[in-house]
């Protein structure tokens, strides 16, 4: 692999931490690509590969965005060609749903997002076009009939052949009913199919509704009768992204609804779950404590406390778990709260991301040298224990530093990924709008680029601005002035075009923007580019009738 230039900009620690990093994602990258690829994932200490989520060379399409991140654009160019070519989702797979959509289609829609960025040369119709995206459909699609249950709620398991199974399990983890919104409602947005946001929401809402009376939900439900069979409420495993999409689909979609939920599971969260900056299990209906533990996947938690502003008590938990990670140089699966220490048969550290990721976050708040401290033990830890000759090992063992055969492609995909822009405060995931791009789509002018990306739970970056650019009502608008120009030319007054103004509409009535009615409003909207604008659509459907220069058309007129 070639490897990207340094850049400049950076404080001498920070420089070097953050060359460091480099160093540790190619040490991890090129032996994947000698030793594992295609299979999923490495197997560092026998330097060979293994298929785990379904055998789509996942380690490589996990790892594509971290490389432009790194700034190496010409290996970034190099394996979406290699994706293009050799990925095929009509395989006879059992495949995670959840898995698949943060991996394999946030992997993807990433990609393709950044396509321009990575001097790709990118086809018509970008961002609403691509081979990446198209790949992102085809592996969603795939999904789509595990959500064909009688509460909307997914099942965990779908066979990318032949849909789900007939002896397939109702159980669903939280997690795995709640963690769709980030990805499924970027692809609606710029495919114009509506099928992926819809089933997604519902899932959420489905959650929801099935809170208890407290507030809480369980860790998994049956998702055709909507029964809780573990009733375990928390903010860890099982449970943790389904608040995560709340706040970022929040965010990505601007819906004050997803944010309002979350803001009423923040309130049940604090009330019975926190006890001095910890975060317990406890029963969902009583709100009694059924396990004393920290788990390493809560640390997500601080990050996301800090995109609600919630910065102060984010920091406050961020030191607790902190105080983990130096009593073992890293976090345990399990952490025993009262006891201090680790739980039995949970004492590994498979190179998780998350307290990695808060700090980034945090950091990014706060520019608190503590944070850039964690970074640093972070480094030191995962060279001194888990660097082997073929990569980075998971430490099955944080007691006694034994490691396992697995090295999972959230290293490459997250760890890495968050420990770099730690590190680099100049990279481009950081712009603060000071720099942008416009580009021209079938559906007008478009800004990207401009920061503000959000991360799904794999750490994948998605651009909001791009859900602004694949507008599809456009459609209603165009009939509209076709109606007018109708409507004035029998009056045989003087004819004019219509300058279309920006939509701000999205969804439902999807048009190709290849089909012929695109094509004719697109020459419609080329002419005259000076004459006056003279209607501005609102965003809402127009039903049996309508109002423009104070004419009503009705359907029949």
């Amino acid at each position: 692999a070639v490897r990207g230039p340094a850049g400049p900009g950076l404080s001498a620690p920070c420089l070097c931490r953050r060359e460091r990093v480099r160093a540790m994602f190619y040490h991890a990258y090129e032996h994947y690509l000698e030793s594992a690829f295609p299979y999923d994932e490495l197997r560092p200490l026998t330097c060979d590969g293994q298929d785990t989520w379904g055998s789509f060379s996942l380690t490589l399409i996990d790892a594509l965005d971290t490389l432009l991140i790194l700034g190496n654009v010409s290996e970034f160019q190099r394996v979406v060609n290699v994706l293009q070519d050799g990925v095929d989702f009509d395989i006879d797979v059992n495949a995670s749903v959840f898995e698949t959509n943060i991996r394999v289609v946030g992997g993807l829609l990433s990609a393709h997002l950044l396509s321009r960025k990575a001097g790709l040369e990118v086809e018509a119709g970008w961002p609403c076009a691509g081979p990446l995206l198209r790949m992102a459909e085809e592996a969603a699609r795939k999904l789509l009939p595990a959500f064909e249950t009688p509460t909307g709620m997914p099942y965990g398991t779908v066979n990318l052949l032949h849909g789900v199974n007939p002896g397939e399990t109702p159980v669903t983890c939280t997690a795995g009913i709640g963690t769709f919104i980030v990805e499924f409602a970027t692809l609606s947005h710029l495919t114009g199919d509506p099928v992926f946001e819809d089933v997604a929401r519902k899932a959420l809402k489905a959650l929801w509704k099935n809170r208890s009376d407290i507030g809480l939900v369980g860790n998994h439900i049956d998702v055709v009768t909507a029964k809780w069979v573990a009733q375990d409420a928390g903010i860890g495993a099982g449970v943790d992204s389904y608040f995560e999409y709340l706040v970022k689909g929040a965010i990505l979609l601007q819906d004050k609804e997803l944010m309002s939920m979350f803001l009423e599971y923040n309130k049940a969260i604090k009330n019975y779950t926190k006890f001095d900056d910890w975060y317990l299990w406890v029963q969902m209906y009583k709100g009694t404590v059924s396990m004393p533990v920290f788990q390493s996947l809560e640390a997500y938690w601080p990050g996301l406390q800090s995109l609600i502003g919630d910065v102060d008590n984010a920091m406050r938990t961020f030191l607790n778990y902190y105080t983990v990670w130096k009593q073992f140089g890293g976090l345990p699966e399990f952490y025993n709260i009262p006891q201090g220490y680790t739980v039995d048969k949970r004492e590994g550290y498979p190179l998780r991301p998350e307290l990695i990721e808060s700090a980034m976050y945090l950091y990014r708040a706060t520019r608190d040298p503590t944070l850039l401290e964690l970074g640093r033990d972070a480094v030191e830890s995962i060279e001194k224990i888990s660097k082997v000759d073929c990569g980075f090992a998971t430490i099955k063992d944080l007691r006694d530093h034994r490691l396992d055969n697995r090295m999972e492609s959230f290293f490459l995909a997250e760890t890495i990924k968050y420990l770099y822009l730690l590190f680099d405060p100049d990279n481009f995931i950081h712009n603060d709008g000071s720099d942008f791009d416009v580009v021209v789509t079938p559906f007008g002018e478009c800004v990207l680029s401009a920061g503000g990306y959000i991360f799904n739970t794999e750490a994948h970056p998605i651009d909001p601005a791009a859900l602004h650019c694949c507008r599809k009502r456009k459609q209603e608008q165009w009939e509209v002035e076709d109606l007018m120009r109708e409507f004035y030319s029998r009056k045989k007054t003087k004819k004019f075009t219509l300058k279309r103004a920006p939509d701000h509409g999205e969804g439902e009535n999807a048009k190709n923007p290849e089909d012929a009615s695109s094509e004719k409003a697109g020459e419609k909207r080329n002419s005259k580019k000076s004459s006056h604008s003279l209607l501005s659509c609102p965003s809402q459907s127009f039903n049996s009738k309508l109002a423009v220069l104070g004419q009503v058309f009705l359907d029949n007129t």
